[in-house]
């Protein structure tokens, strides 16, 4: 895994847990699909596990 997408995915991450975005809106902020913002969120398993469950709390939230 490439710096790049270890940076983006902190920073989708940190850009959800403040504003409460959905994947739809992390997606179009950031300019990336869907996928990618989900693919992300997976990856923070292995990248920082805090963020990880800060991101998965909102995104359950907006599920609801």
């Amino acid at each position: 895994m490439t710096d790049t997408i270890r940076k983006r995915s902190r920073e989708l991450a940190v850009y959800i847990m403040e504003t409460g975005a959905t994947v739809r809106a992390a997606a179009a902020h950031f300019g990336v699909s869907k996928s990618t913002v989900h693919k992300d969120c997976q990856r923070l398993k292995t990248i920082d596990l805090r963020l990880f469950e800060g991101v998965r709390k909102v995104l359950d939230e907006n599920k609801r």
